[in-house]
């Protein structure tokens, strides 16, 4: 009895171990199930909403991790149709809770003002000059043809209309004074349409001084012509009573003839001040981009800080490469992520405080071995992201290559084929390439910036020009400058300048300033470039001349 007891229990111990074991299996494949139709609904249901939105699609979803009081990121990035990509790429990370997701449609640039306000602000120092330079320009001309037109009707009225032409006459000397009058005003036109009459490409917070300083000098000339002029010139013609006591038509012309002179002394002035004054360089700024830390060192001359910070955004945006967020975190692959949580079991059965005190000791000791390591985790991961990177570069060249050798422009002495126009013929080598370009943007995190129709545009376009594959993918492989970024493609650019100093004042040596557009700031400080001293050293003719040494040990 004892023995059939004992292999009774035995027997109903194994069953219910193997029903526990099928019941654990039963559900864990209902949870994998669950899990993939879901994924699959849920992936169908997205490519049916997002047919005519961009290729490629990101989604982030925060976790909280119970075990270590942190939390968990996932960031997808997600492909339009079955057609374009197959594959979703997952980024899991710990994170702090002051971290924030670059996947933030928050950190893009936000629209640029088109307020009343900015419209003002923008085109007002424009407005100005362009009406204080108009008058400039024509008083000359009007102080010529106003006597012509009865400016001085007390003249005509005392003297006689005899005496009043005879003084307007214009003989020789005043006709060349004329003429040189015209050339004069003719070279003013074009001087100050290059130098004043241009649209501003930047709007600056405080006024230009050499500018406004220019303006001011034109205002307070053109006013004390014409003072001088109505006084002087029509107050004498008043009170004259005999033809001597008046002023002739060809000392007009000479007055005229001097207020351009003037003028064009002032233009030159300006040319100086504004144009050429900062063209030697006299510092050197060195400016640094955060976060991703990119950073250029330019020569630069002597500016105010507001124009060397517009100087500083013309060299961004031509020169430095282009900012992606998503690559503040280099892409691992899924075989070398770890696991960072720790469980901690009671074998021994101590008591709670015993437990803690090990469990801290643990976790301590847990973290110290892995902040030890992970400069060597770092290292491993950019080589092996370098290694990826150049190996999905090399698959995505000899793609593009096959592809281009399918296409061939048709000439008039072939035979009849199929035309196609070059977005047909986008169509029709597009997809032979697909797929390595998908991985390469994929990869490299540049599927916000390349749409599918941005891609056959442009490949038409190198089709029609007749350029190489290495020309086509090069939006792809180069990642500079800035302006090559279609996000960054607006007319108006507005950006923070951050100063402790006034900004009229010109750059010196240890200047800081930050120019800031939401999360992308640039970090300038300038330094003065040193004196040169140039030395000469004259070298004797007699040390230029040389012997050969033999040695029984050299191969000579």
């Amino acid at each position: 009895m004892g023995n059939e007891s004992v292999s009774i229990m035995e027997t109903e111990s194994i069953k219910s171990e193997n029903s526990s074991r099928s019941r654990r299996s039963r559900s864990h494949r209902d949870r994998n199930n669950f899990r993939q139709h879901s994924h699959r609904s849920t992936r169908s249901s997205k490519s049916r909403k997002n047919e005519d939105m961009a290729p490629f699609q990101t989604a982030v979803t925060i976790t909280p991790d119970n075990r270590d009081g942190q939390e968990i990121i996932e960031v997808q990035i997600l492909p339009q149709d079955d057609n374009w990509g197959e594959n979703t790429t997952a980024i899991t990370g710990n994170t702090s809770e002051q971290s924030q997701s670059t996947e933030d449609v928050s950190n893009w640039p936000g629209e640029p003002d088109t307020g009343i306000g900015f419209m003002c602000q923008r085109y007002m120092g424009a407005l100005i000059t362009y009406v204080l330079s108009a008058v400039a320009f024509l008083s000359p001309v009007a102080m010529v043809v106003f006597p012509k037109l009865g400016f001085f009707p007390a003249l005509s009225n005392r003297l006689g209309l005899a005496e009043g032409d005879r003084l307007l006459a214009c003989g020789a000397e005043c006709k060349g004074q004329l003429v040189s009058l015209a050339f004069k005003m003719a070279i003013l036109a074009i001087g100050a349409w290059a130098v004043f009459l241009r649209k501003p490409h930047a709007t600056l917070p405080r006024f230009f001084l050499f500018r406004a300083g220019v303006l001011l000098f034109v205002l307070i000339c053109c006013f004390a012509y014409w003072l001088f002029y109505i006084v002087q010139v029509t107050e004498t013609a008043r009170a004259a009573t005999t033809p001597e006591e008046t002023v002739d038509y060809k000392a007009l012309v000479a007055y005229a003839s001097s207020l351009t002179d003037t003028l064009l002394f002032i233009h030159y002035l300006a040319v100086v001040l504004v144009e050429i004054r900062h063209l030697q360089p006299q510092y050197y700024i060195k400016i640094v981009r955060s976060p991703d830390g990119a950073s250029r060192a330019y020569g630069i001359g002597q500016l105010s800080i507001q124009r060397a910070a517009v100087w500083v955004l013309e060299k961004y945006y031509t020169e430095f490469p282009i900012y992606n967020p998503y690559l503040e975190r280099i892409p691992v692959s899924k075989s070398r992520k770890t696991s960072t949580s720790f469980k901690f079991y009671d074998v021994d059965g101590a008591n709670n405080s015993q437990i803690q005190q090990s469990q801290s000791r643990a976790m301590l000791a847990a973290h110290a071995r892995r902040r030890d390591s992970s400069h060597n985790e770092r290292f491993y991961e950019e080589h092996e992201y370098e290694r990826r990177v150049k190996k999905r570069r090399a698959r995505l060249v000899t793609a593009a290559e096959e592809a281009f050798t399918h296409i061939k422009r048709l000439h008039h002495d072939q035979v009849p084929a199929i035309p196609m126009d070059p977005h047909e013929a986008a169509q029709a080598i597009f997809p032979s390439m697909a797929r390595a370009l998908q991985k390469y943007l994929r990869i490299t995190r540049q599927q916000p910036r390349h749409t599918v129709d941005s891609i056959l545009s442009h490949l038409a376009n190198c089709l029609s020009n007749d350029l190489t594959p290495k020309a086509f993918l090069e939006p792809f492989l180069v990642s500079d400058p800035v302006l090559q970024n279609e996000k960054e493609q607006k007319s108006v650019q507005t950006w923070a300048l951050i100063c402790e100093e006034l900004l009229t004042r010109p750059i010196a040596d240890g200047a800081l300033f930050q120019l800031r557009q939401n999360d992308v700031s640039l970090l300038c400080s300038v330094k003065k470039l040193p004196h040169f001293n140039i030395t000469e050293e004259v070298v004797d003719p007699k040390s230029n001349k040389f012997v050969l040494r033999l040695n029984s040990e050299t191969s000579v």
